[in-house]
């Protein structure tokens, strides 16, 4: 408690490298780590995000100096790891002192950089007062309902025993499915299937992409591709959550990462919330385990709808597509009209959907060949409408070409509020190498203006909750949707809050358009 005046202090700077770790540990003990703070972990991120962000990492890097390891004084990672308790104070004050001093060294070091590359503000406004947002997120966790991933987990064995002998019946033989090796014999040797790739071992490889080429025309792929789908779903999520349910909370509670995606989003582990595959039924489900608190409370679901389309129309200034998200037209048709050259009443789903994709790839920067594929069409018609797209959206082709010579000639591309992307290879000789760096170019101001956006809602709506000392928790985020544990007598309050300081987190042209949905459980919400 000596130590609380400081710590809680508006007005004094307190320096770290990964402060959300201090954050928890003094909340602990009922200190709150007051804003301003500064990271050096967070600093280093805006500066380098390929990077690696560790501080015995940065401290060789940029001040030359190897400090004492962590592991010198509780052992090596592992079970048979000690703790700082058992290490004596005289080892602890050292190594403490001497951690203290680097940090303070590496901000000397990188603030003149923050503010040369003119990333000051993504830091102050943006990264910096996420830390507690997120602090409190990862304490409050979120309620998992046990009973029904125990049963959905034996449904699933189930289903893996069915699929299991089918492949077994189509192959001829039984083997494991979980050695690729085997497998690899299996569909090549022993079936003479088409062979096209090689590991990095020179085994015969059966990842997802050969498998999803050979399905099409051999069943038994497909029912391979059904039996991974299916043993990691259970196996990743099913009967991993109810394991980290925490003991004393009863509540499974995520970790947060600020600094892992280089383009600037969240990733999340322990469970991993971004991996959930919800494109697929079963993986759906998944959301179902997820749970209000209490019968007092519900959970709600607020979504950024077509963000990152929305975003290109918005950096690209491209007039036509901007026009048809302010008329309200479901954008894939708007497109397809356009793209297709029909009034949008006789746009068919064939079109829609051959529309969508390309809207979809466009900022992956989709080609001819990519798009024939997904689509199943002739390549030359996928680069008509590649080509009709860009004479509708002449804009988003502007774009595209502008940010390439930005990039060639700077080594780096920007999100709307400045967050910076280096790459390295965009001047490479290899085409492939390059080929990557320029859809990195095109993706991540887009990709990555999504990223600020949200997570300038959830510094606005933290700071709305607080100051109206509304009780329900903003729990979970993943891409471009956040989750609420509400309690049910503020869902008309808090509804409203959160549209607005999402639909208004950063100042744009385009229409924002969020969708909240209420329920039980996170499918259900969602």
């Amino acid at each position: 408690s000596y130590f609380k005046p400081f710590f809680q202090s508006t007005s004094i700077v307190k320096i770290g490298q990964n402060v959300k770790f201090d954050w928890h540990v003094l909340k602990q003990y009922d200190i709150e780590v007051s804003l301003p703070i500064y990271d050096t972990m967070l600093a280093h991120y805006l500066l380098e995000p390929d990077m690696k962000h560790g501080m015995d990492f940065l401290s060789e890097s940029y001040l030359g100096y190897s400090p004492v390891s962590i592991e010198t004084l509780i052992g090596k990672k592992g079970k048979n790891q000690g703790t700082m308790r058992d290490v004596e104070l005289e080892k602890i004050a050292e190594y403490a002192a001497e951690d203290a001093d680097i940090t303070f060294q590496l901000k000397q070091v990188f603030e003149p950089n923050v503010q040369e590359r003119e990333v000051g503000n993504v830091l102050q406004d943006i990264e910096l007062p996420l830390i507690p947002v997120l602090g409190d997120m990862e304490r409050q966790g979120v309620k998992i309902d046990k009973e029904f991933l125990n049963e959905y987990s034996a449904n699933l064995k189930y289903e893996i025993d069915v699929v299991s002998e089918e492949i077994f019946s189509l192959s001829g033989l039984k083997f494991n499915l979980d050695s690729p090796k085997q497998m690899g014999e299996v569909l090549f040797k022993h079936l003479k299937l088409p062979q096209d790739k090689k590991t990095a071992t020179g085994q015969a490889s059966t990842n997802e992409e050969v498998l999803q080429r050979l399905a099409p025309d051999y069943p038994i792929a497909a029912k391979i591709l059904d039996y991974r789908e299916i043993a990691k779903l259970k196996s990743t999520y099913v009967d991993a959550l109810p394991e980290l349910i925490h003991a004393k909370t009863g509540r499974v509670h995520t970790t947060f990462n600020q600094t892992i995606a280089a383009t600037g989003r969240l990733s999340s582990i322990n469970p991993n919330l971004q991996n959930i595959p919800i494109r697929s039924e079963r993986g759906m489900k998944i959301r179902r385990a997820f749970i209000p608190r209490d019968e007092n409370h519900t959970l709600i679901s607020a979504d950024y709808s077509q963000i990152e389309l929305r975003l290109v129309a918005e950096i690209s200034n491209e007039e036509n597509m901007l026009k048809d998200f302010r008329d309200g037209i479901d954008i894939h048709t708007a497109t397809a009209a356009r793209v297709f050259g029909v009034p949008t009443t006789e746009v068919t789903k064939e079109m829609r959907s051959k529309a969508k994709m390309v809207n979809f790839g466009i900022i992956y920067s989709i080609s001819a060949f990519g798009l024939s594929q997904r689509l199943g069409i002739p390549r030359k018609e996928a680069a008509s409408l590649i080509e009709n797209y860009f004479i509708q959206y002449p804009g988003i082709k502007k774009y595209m070409d502008d940010t390439l010579v930005f990039a060639r000639e700077n080594g780096f591309v920007k999100t709307i509020m400045g967050r910076r992307r280096y790459l390295k290879d965009i001047n490479s000789k290899n085409f492939t190498v390059r080929g990557f760096a320029e859809r990195e170019a095109i993706n991540a101001p887009v990709q990555g203006s999504a990223a600020d956006m949200i997570k300038i809602a959830m510094i606005n709506i933290h700071k709305k909750f607080s100051e109206q000392n509304i009780q329900s928790k903003m729990t979970l985020q993943v891409h471009d949707e956040l989750v609420f544990d509400v309690l049910n007598n503020e869902l008309e309050i808090v509804k409203p809050i959160i549209a607005d300081c999402m639909v208004n987190a950063i100042k744009l042209n385009v229409p924002i358009e969020v969708e909240i949905g209420v329920g039980q459980n996170w499918l259900e919400a969602h």
